[in-house]
């Protein structure tokens, strides 16, 4: 099976970059998003830290959304690892705290501290400035559910299996805590799921191609009529 990773990166590198302030004007419902960080690299294009997708229906930009400005890692395991990192990096003993699923009624009654509350509400202030000043985007569309879940973990899993795809030494993901089924560290990029999946066909890599060269046309075309 053909190795894609350096082919995902000229071709996601090559769509139409977005960021935050972007978020409104995305016209896509359902699809499949690939996240870059700044200072990571891979053969000279910017490395790919994350690839996800909406589970519901025309769901894209409000998990966008919940990923750079609902300030609630409960509701985004992006953000709760992004959070995990920077406490661990720092020795932080609000950790434990922040790994804990406050979602529900019972968990909230046990375990809400406010105190630690401040604090996370601090962090998550933290995590939207570090999400603004260091992720951007692609977007591209995919109707169907099936469709989105098979070529998320496909994308994943070929780039996971490529040999010289790393994270660099300066990676905040390398300050992961070691957890139980959290493969951020391992995987190099802000996920854990996906990686034992089967990698990319050559029939999905060119229907993956098909579909993003299409966007980039009508990115094009949209910029010309404005």
């Amino acid at each position: 099976m053909k190795d894609y990773c350096l082919d995902l990166h000229k071709l996601f590198n090559s769509m139409k970059r977005l960021s935050i302030k972007d978020i409104d004007e995305i016209k896509i419902n359902n699809g499949i998003y690939i996240f870059f960080e700044n200072g990571e690299k891979y053969h000279g294009y910017d490395r790919i830290v994350r690839v996800g997708t909406d589970t519901g229906q025309n769901n894209l930009k409000s998990r966008l959304i919940q990923h750079y400005l609902t300030k609630n890692k409960d509701r985004s395991i992006f953000r709760k690892n992004i959070g995990r990192a920077m406490l661990n990096r720092d020795g932080n003993p609000l950790l434990d705290y922040w790994n804990k699923d406050l979602t529900k009624r019972a968990s909230k009654e046990k375990f809400r501290n406010e105190q630690y509350e401040e604090e996370c509400k601090q962090l998550e202030s933290t995590i939207s400035d570090f999400l603004d000043k260091n992720m951007t985007f692609v977007v591209f569309p995919l109707e169907t559910k099936e469709e989105r879940l098979r070529l998320e973990e496909a994308i994943i899993s070929s780039l996971f299996h490529c040999e010289d795809f790393k994270a660099s030494d300066k990676w905040l993901g390398n300050f992961m805590p070691e957890l139980r089924n959290n493969n951020v560290k391992k995987s190099g990029m802000w996920l854990s799921q996906g990686l034992k999946a089967t990698p990319l066909t050559d029939e999905e890599f060119e229907k993956l191609k098909e579909i993003c060269e299409a966007e980039n046309e009508d990115s094009i075309d949209s910029m010309h009529k404005e």
